[in-house]
């Protein structure tokens, strides 16, 4: 199964902006994937990616409930 047909990426940016949103889609019952590359990187002996920038994915199914709580949060933090 690939990623790509099953889930979509929600957020690129500031890892702290991603923990507030992942606490908020936590709230509704959606737990998001976090892929960190430098994390990942640093952790397998090399670096990628830029450092502090995660992305969050949502499976495609859960993407309609999501949406409205994405949009509310980062607007309400300037996003």
């Amino acid at each position: 199964m690939e990623k790509d047909k099953t889930t979509t990426r929600i957020y690129t940016g500031p890892a702290m902006i991603a923990k507030g949103l992942i606490a908020h889609l936590n709230e509704i019952g959606i737990s998001p994937i976090e892929r960190n590359d430098n994390e990942s990187g640093i952790t397998a002996g090399f670096a990628k990616g830029v450092p502090g920038q995660v992305m969050l994915f949502v499976r495609k199914d859960q993407l309609e409930k999501a949406q409205p709580v994405i949009d509310a949060y980062l607007s309400g933090i300037g996003e």
